[in-house]
């Protein structure tokens, strides 16, 4: 009886992680299909942006017009760079935080660190000169395994640790751009800083893809 119960066990975990590992494989196959169907995939190599990620920022810039007077950015989450590439592009002390690393980029100092760490917080500090940031941009998700729920909880933990960071270290006057996943949690996040900003919005920018759950917080004027 043991032993059935054991073999039952493994039998289990096995099928379990081959529900996992053809989850993965579909999920990678969708995203190779849907690289090769995209027009911004096109369109950011032929302007030499790092990813298509770019268009997304431009959009909220002209939407927003987010990027205006800013002079020290830090881009949590930032690899492969595209968000840094535009803020160093307009002349800004330009941060990179990520745990991935980033191929070196002109104007940019990129951090292969955890910026919810000490040792994370004070190497972002000293790149900007002991000065605060007056732009916090995070594009960040997960790393995803094809449940839309799971995936939304786990980019929304990210957003919870980018917010905490905006409102402790964002400069008075600042501005604030965060990816949030429409899972319902996007209008209490929207709640929870709109006080301390000028303005608060929520924003899908048009290069956004029509079927991504993303959406975009957009704080301008920081209150302190």
């Amino acid at each position: 009886m043991v032993v059935a119960r054991a073999g039952l066990a493994k039998s289990k975990r096995l099928k379990g992680q081959k529900i996992v590992r053809d989850t993965l494989k579909k999920s990678s196959k969708e995203w190779v299909r849907r690289q090769l169907d995209d027009p911004y995939v096109a369109k950011a190599q032929a302007a030499g942006w790092r990813a298509r990620a770019a268009f997304k920022l431009l959009d909220i810039d002209e939407k927003f017009d987010v990027l205006r007077g800013r002079q020290r950015v830090v881009d949590l989450g930032s690899a492969p760079g595209s968000w840094c590439q535009i803020c160093a592009a307009k002349g800004m002390r330009v941060v990179g935080i990520d745990l991935l690393p980033c191929e070196p980029l002109a104007g940019v100092t990129f951090l292969e660190d955890d910026f919810t760490t000490e040792a994370g917080l004070a190497a972002v500090h000293e790149a900007l000169g002991h000065a605060k940031p007056d732009l916090i941009l995070c594009d960040m998700a997960a790393n995803t395994v094809g449940h839309k729920e799971t995936d939304g909880l786990r980019t929304q933990s990210l957003t919870e640790l980018a917010v905490d960071y905006a409102m402790t270290h964002l400069a008075v006057g600042g501005n604030f751009v965060s990816k949030i996943f429409m899972n319902g949690y996007e209008n209490d996040v929207k709640k929870q800083v709109s006080t301390r900003f000028t303005r608060c919005q929520l924003f899908k920018p048009p290069s956004s893809r029509a079927e991504s759950r993303e959406i975009f917080l957009v704080g301008l004027g920081f209150k302190g």
